[in-house]
């Protein structure tokens, strides 16, 4: 029976490694540069599964008669030998078939750049339309490549780097229209060039730190210097300071990595939104550290010339008391960020500040828009000190990630809202520009409800829940429309499905701002081709309103093909918002 089930878990790696094999070398017929090695990769992976196989075979085996006891292995050196030569040369084909899949990612994100350097050079829509429907379509490759490399990631903080950086690029990719067709409506409107470049800046960027994740390198070669937290600096201090490396770390080493800490803490007390109470307790609590080590490093000298057993219990008296204290700091510390968030995002939630800016920006009240864009400004500087406050007591190096990301959220789309508000303002009527402003307006509304769910995880991590870890999609997420739809059970789609719906997506938001542009020029009598239309005879007339008629089913056709997509995935709510 023994012999039986190694013979057949022999077989089942040779098959296994066969079928392996088979991927590999189809990745190799793919790609010229790595075929030779992963060709010998391949040979010495297919070698190795063979030769367990025989030397695992029953029928190979010899079987004394005289003898009770059999020998399963004949060649146990054998066996030690294929099984080293099947892990090397499996490892080998994997690291090769990565560089294959970096070299994608390259690539893509190359076409991307090539794309958006044509998309800032355009000068007429129709042109835009054009290339930027070839962008939606490399961006939605884009976004599942590295979608599937964020699901293989293992390290959590490059997997949050990651979604940190799919995220900017997903929202990007709307302002980046809205923003381009008011340059295009608007050519020689300053805040609105200010507005597209800004949106082409952030998008560059995002590729780079993706680039820079998939590859793990940075540009010319420099380390990236992570800010340190409290909450990481407190645990380094505790576990590695006090317990494990007490006697190995002099007292000036522990008096650094608390004069470290402490130096954090000021980001708080200098905080001008930090209340008195807060205040008060965490510079009390900080003096009362560095009272606590003094003691400590005092029992500790004492300690080290006589180990008597009375000051061994002072000793780890002294570490007590001083992790006790550095526990209040860190709980008085997240109690001062987490109740300022949720004072801030309360106080938000109304987003009376933007609605205000939309308001005056469509009467073209230029005065009352330099007044609210102030108020804007401000609410960016609260939220973007909440975002630094919670990051210190985020707890986890993805939440950290996630803080310091919503951070430069709130500083980019703060100014490009400014820029947009100002550009409706100079051209109130125009649907393009306001249409921009609301794109935005959205961004940071959703930021501000990203803000509250990270709350609620950072509150979770700090009593011991782990929350449910956020997702973040390559693809757009249903609007504020579904509000009252019963909650759906996610339906899972594969690559293909989920490329085929955000193709037709962004085709359908394409010809609809085709749609919106068009129709604007019409509104405008002072328009050379409405002034021409007045002028035509009726014949003339009905051609043109059969070419519109034509390209409205074009649009109808889409949005039904969109609908019945997504139908036939349960996505109930797509549907409701589509029609």
């Amino acid at each position: 029976k023994t012999l039986q089930a190694i013979q057949r878990v022999g077989q089942a790696v040779n098959l296994a490694v066969g079928r392996f094999v088979t991927v590999g070398e189809a990745i190799a017929n793919e790609n010229h540069e790595l075929k030779e090695e992963m060709s010998i990769a391949c040979i010495e992976a297919r070698r190795a599964g063979e030769t367990i196989a025989q030397l695992t075979d029953v029928a190979s085996l010899d079987h004394p008669e005289s003898d009770s006891h059999i020998t399963i292995f004949t060649d146990k050196t054998g066996v030690v030998k294929a099984a080293r030569l099947l892990l090397s040369s499996v490892t080998k084909v994997l690291v090769l078939a990565d560089r294959v899949v970096i070299k994608q990612i390259i690539t893509s994100r190359n076409k991307v750049l090539a794309t958006m350097e044509q998309l800032e050079k355009v000068s007429s829509f129709q042109e835009f339309v054009q290339i930027f429907s070839q962008f939606g379509n490399e961006m939605v490759e884009f976004a599942h490549l590295t979608g599937d490399r964020q699901n293989d990631l293992k390290d959590e903080k490059k997997k949050a780097r990651m979604a940190a950086s799919r995220a900017v690029l997903e929202k990007c990719t709307m302002m980046l229209l809205t923003a381009s067709k008011t340059c295009l409506r608007h050519p020689d409107c300053e805040s609105a060039r200010i507005n597209k470049d800004g949106v082409f800046h952030r998008m560059r960027l995002a590729l780079e730190q993706v680039i820079e994740i998939v590859t793990d390198s940075r540009p010319n070669g420099e380390n990236e210097v992570a800010p340190i937290s409290i909450y990481t600096g407190i645990k380094e201090f505790k576990v590695e300071g006090l317990r494990e490396n007490l006697y190995f770390l002099s007292k000036e080493n522990l008096s650094t990595m608390l004069e470290v800490i402490l130096e954090h803490t000021e980001d708080f007390t200098d905080s001008a939104y930090t209340s008195h109470e807060h205040r008060e307790h965490i510079l009390e609590l900080s003096k009362q550290a560095k009272m606590e080590l003094e003691q400590l490093v005092s029992v500790w000298m004492q300690a080290q010339n006589q180990k008597t057993k009375d000051l061994m219990e002072d000793l780890e008296v002294a570490i007590l008391k001083t992790c006790q204290c550095m526990n209040e700091l860190k709980r008085e510390v997240h109690s001062a960020a987490t109740s300022l968030a949720a004072d801030l995002l309360k106080y938000h939630t109304d987003h009376m500040v933007l609605k205000a800016l939309k308001i005056t920006g469509v009467e073209g009240n230029l005065e009352a828009v330099a007044e609210y864009t102030c108020k804007l400004s401000e609410q960016k500087e609260q939220l973007v000190e909440m975002c630094r406050l919670l990051r210190h007591v985020s707890g986890t190096e993805p939440l950290e990630i996630t803080c310091i990301h919503a951070e430069d959220t709130f500083q980019v789309t703060g100014p490009q809202i400014i820029s947009a508000a100002e550009t409706l303002a100079l051209h109130p009527s125009s649907k393009i520009a306001k249409e921009n402003l609301e794109v935005f307006c959205e961004a940071w509304e959703s930021q501000l409800s990203d803000m509250s769910m990270l709350l609620r995880e950072i509150n979770d991590v700090f009593e011991g829940r782990r929350g449910e870890k956020r997702v973040y999609l390559s693809l757009p997420r249903p609007g504020k429309h579904n509000a009252n739809l019963k909650t759906l059970k996610p339906v899972k789609l594969d690559t293909e499905e989920q490329a085929k719906i955000a193709k037709l997506g962004l085709e359908l938001h394409l010809l609809t701002s085709d749609v919106d542009s068009e129709t604007e020029k019409w509104e405008d009598q002072e328009n050379e081709i409405v002034q021409h239309g007045q002028g035509m005879s009726m014949p003339n007339i009905c051609f043109v309103a059969e070419q519109l008629i034509v390209d409205f089913r074009q649009e109808m056709y889409l949005i039904k093909l969109f609908i019945n997509t997504l139908k036939s995935k349960g996505s109930n709510e797509w549907v409701y918002y589509c029609r």
